[in-house]
This record gives structure tokens, sequence and C-alpha cells, in this order.
């Protein structure tokens, strides 16, 4: 098969390789559709330490299923997927008890960290198994479908978050999964959304997914304007998206007392925050990391159209432009939210 193999940091080649072997719980995916998530983007150059090459990056994926093990039970050659980047183990306490996204054998796909070697789906053909495969609808495109793993990412900070009806939310970044979150979010409730960023496309793009309110930190004073916003008290939730120290002292600054700010962005490994006024104004901080089994209600609500991801997709190309695209991203051509790579055309 073809694939888009990291062969040593900023360098991908589409090359022949073998195509994946399954056991008799797995399934062989055709792959029609993959996402460059922005974590490809930090693995490509080795920053985040969780792409040594030679690997096959590609988590966010659909297809169809081209063979299956023997074991493989509810799924038929031919069936429309999608599937969890987190492949869990079932087994472990944590899995148990139904909290997958932490399981204690937990892999990634398109992750090579050292301690495992997991080739993922910028490739003409992937190997998942079953526990973590999805169906999903005919009048679903593959595309979209390939963003139902990031969505699982904002649906399931948005059931982190302590939300009640007609609540305020600040949310922090509005890249794509900042994007999403305002969308989820209001559908959990929040009769306010309020989005902040340094970009005013973003921005722009925020108040048409459903924001209320759209903030440029370059230029506004972010929490004056969300103290005016909410009589003077500060948002009942945030929502960071970024995962550096200013943004999240902004996230903690514009929440009201007694108020819950949810961590989603992975960006920096530490951070300072402000511990005294999360002490004294009795802040609540919820950590939230990849989905825990949200992947039904996404596929759903993207079905619906209650959460859009076609906005979010700057553009769709083969594999043998993967190498150009991921380049581009890395430079940070202006605009660029998602790229689809269609390894199968």
């Amino acid at each position: 098969m073809k694939a888009m193999l990291l062969t040593e940091y900023k360098h991908l080649e589409v090359t022949e390789m073998p195509t994946p072997e399954i056991g008799p719980r797995d399934v062989l995916i055709e792959v029609q559709a993959c996402g460059i998530c922005g974590s490809d983007i930090h693995g490509y150059d080795g920053s985040s330490g969780r792409r040594i090459p030679p690997l096959v990056m590609g988590h966010e994926a659909a297809g169809t299923i081209s063979k299956m093990g023997d074991d493989v039970a509810g799924f038929e050659i031919g069936d429309r997927v999608t599937f969890d980047s987190t492949i869990s183990c079932g087994h472990c306490k944590f899995c148990r008890a139904g909290n997958i996204n932490l399981c204690d054998n937990r892999k990634v796909l398109g992750v090579s960290c050292g301690e495992y070697r997991q080739h993922g789906a910028f490739a003409q053909f992937v190997a998942v198994p079953q526990n973590i495969l999805y169906k999903i609808p005919e009048g679903l495109a593959y595309e979209h479908a390939a963003m139902i793993e990031a969505v699982s990412i904002a649906v399931h900070a948005a059931n982190r978050a302590p939300v009640k009806l007609g609540d305020t939310a600040v949310v922090v970044g509005s890249g794509m999964i900042g994007l999403l979150v305002i969308q989820a979010i209001r559908l959990a409730g929040c009769s306010q959304v309020i989005a902040v960023d340094l970009d005013e496309n973003r921005l722009k793009l925020a108040l048409e997914l459903g924001a209320d309110v759209a903030l440029n930190a370059k230029t506004d004073d972010v929490v004056a304007e969300i103290q005016a916003l909410t009589d003077g008290k500060g948002a009942d939730i945030a929502i960071e998206v970024v995962g550096a120290t200013a943004t999240i002292q902004s996230a903690i600054a514009a929440t009201r007392k007694g108020g819950s700010i949810t961590l989603v962005g992975n960006l920096a490994p530490t951070v300072e925050v402000p511990l005294q006024a999360i002490v004294t104004r009795e802040l609540t901080l919820y950590g939230s990391c990849a989905s825990n089994g949200e992947y039904p209600a996404c596929i759903d609500l993207l079905e619906r159209g209650d959460i859009k991801v076609e906005p979010l997709i700057t553009a769709k190309a083969s594999l043998e432009e993967g190498p150009d695209c991921f380049a581009r991203l890395y430079d940070g051509e202006p605009g660029a939210m998602k790229v689809i790579i269609q390894p199968n055309g």
C-alpha cells in the first residue's frame, strides 16, 4: 500500500509499505479521509516528542471495512466507519469503570513515543481493533466523519464543564477545537458564549458558528469586556483550548468567583497559574483528555447538522500532496485550518 511516512523530522515521503496485518478482533480499514491534526504538526518537527520517526501519522479518519478478523461481530465488509484515536485495552481498572480515555494501557493511532509505535491513517489502509470502531450513516461524508475525533474532544470538554442552563461561557482560543467547543458548549446550555483569540478571521468564524461576542486579545481588554458583559461577575465557566501560560491566566481572570475552568489545550508541558486567585475565589479546574465514549453522540450531532465542520475544512488533498500540505501548515499559512488527506482518491 501507499503511505505517507515521517522518515525524519520535517521530512515526509509517500512510499510503499506492507498492508497492516490484523488480529482476530481487528479490522482493516480502507482510508477515505484523514485530517491533519495540530498535534501532527507539532510531531512533524519533533517538538512534541510523540512522533518519533519512522512513523505513519494520522488519527482523525474514516473509511470502509476491507477485511475483518475471525472474532469481529456486528460489522460487515464494506461498512462505512470511523474510529476513536485512542486504543483502549478494555480490561484495566479505568476501562472497566467506563473511563476509556484514562486507560492504563492506552495507545494513540499515529503516535510513536518510545513506549510504543502505532502507525496511523495517512495510508491507504489502517488496522484498528473492533472496540474503537463506529458505523457512520450513508449521508455523512467521509471528510466530515474524519472530523468526529476532533468533535469528540470538544463534546467531552463541554461534558466536563459543569454547565447550567443560562450560563455564560468564555472559550479562550478559536482554532479548530475552540470553534468546535463554541458549538458544543452552546448545545450544552450556555445562553452567552464569548470567543477569545488573536486572529480576526478566526473570530469572525466564531461568530458565524454560534459565539455571541468575539474579543481580540491583541486589542481588547478581555477581562474588562467580560466583566461588562456579565454585570461585573465574570463568566460562569471558561474553556481554555490553547495550553499556554498567558491564555490559561486569561481564562482564570475572566471567570467569576466559584466558577470553573476546563483545560483542553496541551501546548506546553508546564504553565504558571495564579494560585491565590484560584484559592481565594474558590475556582475549580477540570482537565479534559481526548474523549470518553462520546463518538455516537458526535456522529448524531454531525448528521443532524447541530455541529458544523465544513466551514473548518480548508482543503482536501491526495496522499501525494500531503507532504506539501504539512509544510504549508507548519509554516503557518494564513487562513489554514483543517486539511483532509484522501489516501484512496
